[in-house]
């Protein structure tokens, strides 16, 4: 594999790519920024490309940013709905994406409640395939814009503290994240309730406490994620009440004041604001929530056009 290409022909998981995968999807992530500040934002790249984005779950910013990173790279898009489409009439996975390549389509961008369902359509079909976010195993591109946005802001991950808070067990962005940060050097630390930590997270390299307080003045950057209350069982208490969860792990004004240096503010999207973070720290000078998303774009447009590079024609 050359240094220009990817070592693997489908984004599945983080844990598939290398660190020189990472840094060659940051150094077109690079390029097509710039591309972004352009009047004119688009290149025709992927003018001869046909993309469906399957979202067999919901899906708000992650779906626009796949679709306008594909769309300035002039591909061509195809939307898919799960809601409106014959999946509620029973048709199974690989007959549904099947039919769609039978209209020639050369590449899947796929989210789908069920763990490991990327994985399983990459052994079906013949395209590329693209994880955006599988049940609460992966979300790589997530991952890979956090840590390029990091890279922006403190010039290197290498060395650099990152925490990350919150529902560890049912978040797909914490695994990627913690993947994808320790290929690039970072240190990592995850902080929350004991029953929202996996058990044997600390075999993976990560340092898991419980003082909020004490962790923040540990990082250079911390990652607030939001309750996934829709994965969790409704059976199931991981913490008393959402105030209290607040009380204990919400990101203020008056607990970041406590930090005795500046320290990058994350949050994948969506956020519940009130909860695990308030809304004058979301906002404020030190967050780079925004940043983020305008990552978002450049980091799925070096994504999509690596992989369209091994596309056989």
């Amino acid at each position: 594999m050359t240094k220009d290409q990817l070592s693997t022909p489908h984004l599945l998981g983080v844990k598939d790519l290398t660190s020189e995968d990472i840094e060659l999807i940051f150094r077109h992530a690079d390029e097509f920024k710039e591309v972004l500040q352009r009047p004119i934002k688009k290149v025709p790249s992927l003018r001869d490309i046909t993309i469906a984005n399957l979202f067999f779950e919901n899906s708000t910013r992650t779906r626009l940013s796949f679709e306008l990173a594909q769309k300035r790279l002039s591909a061509d898009v195809v939307n898919f709905s799960a809601s409106t489409s014959s999946v509620k009439k029973g048709e199974t996975l690989v007959d549904t994406v099947n039919n769609i390549l039978a209209m020639k389509v050369d590449m899947v961008v796929m989210r789908h409640a069920s763990p490991g369902a990327c994985l399983f359509l990459s052994q079906h079909v013949d395209v590329p395939i693209i994880n955006a976010g599988d049940g609460t195993h992966e979300h790589p591109t997530q991952a890979l814009l956090d840590a390029f946005s990091i890279r922006e802001k403190l010039g290197t991950i290498k060395g650099k503290k990152v925490l990350i808070v919150g529902d560890i067990t049912h978040s797909r962005v914490a695994l990627s994240n913690i993947d994808c940060l320790q290929k690039l050097g970072a240190e990592v630390m995850v902080c929350g309730p004991a029953t929202m930590i996996p058990k044997h997270l600390g075999l993976l390299g990560v340092k898991i406490v419980h003082d909020f307080d004490a962790a923040l003045q540990w990082c250079d950057a911390v990652n607030m994620l939001r309750i996934q209350l829709e994965r969790q069982e409704t059976s199931v208490r991981f913490f008393p009440s959402l105030r209290e969860y607040s009380l204990q792990y919400g990101l203020n004004a008056d607990r970041l004041k406590k930090v005795k240096k500046d320290i990058l503010i994350m949050h994948p999207g969506p956020i519940n604001r009130g909860v695990e973070i308030s809304s004058d720290v979301a906002d404020g000078e030190q967050s780079i929530i925004l940043d983020q998303v305008e990552n978002g774009v450049a980091i799925r447009m070096a994504v999509i056009y690596l992989l369209a590079q091994k596309i056989q024609r």
